[in-house]
């Protein structure tokens, strides 16, 4: 059976189990921390990043590459769109959801739970207020434009949509909103995103650690 090493609550972790989930793709999940990892963490991750996969003696990290590799050993649901420019996009999308958790997402989750939470430090408002000023409204008008379908990639979900809807779920887990009358568009296509069973069944899965941590859980509701 697939193991994944991570915290569930983690956005590229989530990406994982999300894909594994959609395509059935029996797995377990063996929690761990970056901060505290266990002693063979660097023949797993050699980047020291969470999430790291093993499938019997082959091991793999990097979120993206696992999705690949889950894409690849079970085809069906897809998460790619099989033609050319859709792939493309589908990866420039996943490549935006990385650049949008270390611009956005993560400086927000540093600031409001992993240093106080975790690490027992200060948290500086100032920098929670300058990425929401000048960050969140850059991201957010971007992402509201594309998001005309029910989907980025289309009709049905897929890799563009696993990093983008993971980096708002842990937006809204700090009990930020998205504001519906600036970004409606959004705003629907975030609950739209996450009332999909797969992502449901992850969010349940991962609850007793965003309950552990604090976070706000309302918006699934």
């Amino acid at each position: 059976m697939i193991v994944i090493h991570g915290v569930p609550i983690s956005v590229h972790v989530r990406k994982t189990l999300v894909t594994a989930t959609l395509k059935g793709i029996a797995h377990n999940v063996e929690p761990v921390i970056p901060f505290n990892p266990p002693a063979d963490w660097a023949s797993l991750s050699p980047t020291g990043l969470i999430p790291a996969m093993q499938d019997g003696s082959f091991t793999l990290a990097e979120s993206t590459a696992i999705c690949l590799y889950l894409e690849r050993k079970q085809p069906s649901p897809a998460i790619l769109p099989g033609d050319i420019e859709g792939d493309s996009r589908a990866l420039f999308l996943d490549g935006y959801s990385g650049w949008m958790f270390r611009s956005l997402v993560h400086g927000l989750f540093f600031q409001k739970v992993i240093s106080p939470r975790i690490l027992k430090g200060a948290t500086d408002q100032a920098v929670i207020d300058n990425i929401l000023a000048t960050v969140r409204p850059r991201v957010f008008q971007y992402l509201d434009s594309l998001a005309t379908a029910d989907f980025l990639g289309g009709s049905v979900p897929g890799l563009a949509d696993l990093g983008i809807a993971s980096n708002l779920i842990n937006y809204r887990y700090l009990g930020f909103d998205i504001d519906r009358s600036q970004y409606p568009r959004l705003a629907a296509y975030a609950d739209r995103v996450v009332g999909l069973p797969p992502f449901r069944r992850v969010l349940a899965r991962e609850a007793p650690f965003a309950e552990q941590l604090g976070l706000d859980r309302r918006f699934l509701a």
